[in-house]
């Protein structure tokens, strides 16, 4: 299939394979490097709502090719993933639990560093994993913010949608999905393809999933400074990128944030909110770079 730019259609190598979890199998894509570039690093990247592994179909290549094996995975209740059926099951901190044991497996109980990265949604989801105590090499927050979604299009999305997905179901919230979507600029341009492939990602994930997750980004605490006392304490380098157009946590806050956690900051040219699918090139030359360097620290 060929796409004329950048998006989860973009062909790639990745293999899909089921990982183990509490919440039954999680769907992922899954990259290995060539064993002569091999760095014997994972690196585990973890999507937002309601989004899934394709998301970072543009990046799995590249950074296979860097020498990573590298994970993209669909969190429970998304896409491909199933889970249980509590809502209280998909907030970050639960979810958080779950992923905190991928990273331990993935990494062979420490033997293997795993690089950790979370956007939107999935970053709340990574901090809450490192709180739970995942052991990782590095943690990477992509468009992601310090608490719950700020007054915007994307808060005001979740507040419209939630009765509708409770009371109508699912077919009724992704009409209503669409109609924001048409109103979007550019939307009309979007290839036909892709905008089925959103339609049917969104109808395949759990109600109490995407209804869990929402309640999250209208509630998550700031847990910002709980945080940064762990990556302190534990040595864990950090990383916090989002696009120079970011709409949703705005660039000032994830700068703050990014402060307190004396974390690197990077923001990128020619990006909104999923530098992943707009830019993933000057997200890749910030990403690989400091992946390994952070690597050679560790070594």
């Amino acid at each position: 299939m060929t796409v004329p730019f950048p998006s989860p259609l973009t062909p790639h190598r990745g293999a899909r394979v089921e990982l183990p979890s509490r919440y039954g199998p999680i769907a992922a894509l899954r990259a290995k490097p060539d064993p002569e570039a091999d760095l014997g690093a994972v690196a585990l990247l973890v999507p937002g709502y309601p989004g899934s592994k394709e998301d970072f179909a543009p990046m799995l290549d590249p950074i296979s090719d860097a020498g990573f094996d590298v994970v993209a995975i669909d969190l429970p209740g998304l896409n491909e993933s199933g889970g249980p059926e509590d809502e209280a099951a998909y907030r970050p901190g639960a979810l958080g639990e779950v992923v905190c044991e991928l990273v331990n497996d993935l990494g062979a109980g420490g033997s293997t560093p795993v690089l950790l990265l979370g956007h939107s949604f999935g970053g709340l989801v990574t901090r809450a994993a490192v709180l739970a105590g995942a052991r990782v090499a590095g943690l990477t927050l992509l468009c992601s913010g310090p608490s719950e979604l700020p007054d915007g299009d994307r808060r005001q999305a979740i507040i419209e949608g939630e009765p509708i997905l409770r009371t109508k179901g699912m077919a009724a919230a992704q009409e209503l999905r669409e109609a924001r979507d048409a109103r979007r600029p550019g939307w009309a341009h979007v290839p036909q393809r892709l905008k089925e492939f959103y339609r049917r990602r969104f109808l395949a994930s759990k109600p109490a999933g995407l209804l869990g997750m929402a309640d999250g980004l209208r509630h998550e605490p700031d847990l910002v400074p709980k945080l940064g006392v762990v990556l302190q304490s534990s040595g864990t380098p950090s990383l916090v990128i989002c696009g120079e157009g970011d709409d949703v946590w705005p660039v000032s806050a994830q700068r703050d944030m990014a402060e307190r956690l004396d974390a690197d900051f990077a923001v990128l040219a020619g990006a909104g909110h999923s530098p992943n699918v707009e830019n993933p090139e000057a997200l890749l030359a910030t990403l690989l770079p400091t992946w390994r360097a952070w690597l050679t620290e560790k070594g």
